[in-house]
């Protein structure tokens, strides 16, 4: 399956950071008691990482079948539902439309395995500048590789996803 999306890499813009604390002033009333957290996440929020320019914005919230009951005021924000998205436990929300793409919610209960996953890669990618370089390199070869297809930009980077979760898990037990 193909998603005829253009797949551009930007530099690492510093208002990145600038636009995720925006946006979270305003989610963060539509959240209201059932946030308890909300986390910056994905590329745009790792110093000097180039990335697609969108940002991901990780809420974790109390329950996560109630944020289904957010989706009027999300899309009056500019977001469309998306339902759990193919993972199970999630809410995800995409904003900008199919060609601006510009922020992703991925929202989780704390105890939803995905939360730590992205957090340790996260971190882990803010702490290993060889890791993050790699990540980086690759990131541009395989958008390269496949400028207008979504699919297999992310199966281009799936593998080198996958066993940096497992070092940085391993990082993340070791620094506890």
């Amino acid at each position: 399956m193909s998603d005829m999306r253009n797949i551009y890499i930007a530099e690492y813009d510093p208002l990145w950071i600038e636009n995720f604390n925006t946006e979270t002033e305003q989610l963060k009333p539509i959240f209201g008691d059932l946030l308890i957290e909300i986390h910056h996440i994905g590329s745009t929020s790792i110093p000097n990482m180039p990335a697609k320019p969108v940002i991901d914005i990780m809420p974790i919230v109390t329950e996560i079948s109630a944020v289904d009951t957010l989706n009027s005021a999300l899309i009056a924000l500019g977001y469309e539902p998306m339902g759990e998205n193919g993972i199970i436990g999630r809410r995800y929300f995409r904003k900008g439309g199919h060609l601006n793409r510009s922020h992703h919610i991925h929202a989780y209960e704390p105890n939803n395995p995905e939360v730590a996953k992205h957090l340790d890669f996260r971190d882990y990618l803010k702490t290993h500048p060889e890791s993050a370089k790699a990540y980086a390199d690759l990131k541009r070869k395989v958008a390269q590789a496949n400028p207008n297809d979504i699919y297999g930009y992310m199966d281009g980077k799936h593998d080198f996803i996958q066993e940096t979760i497992v070092k940085a898990q391993v990082w993340r037990s070791e620094t506890k």
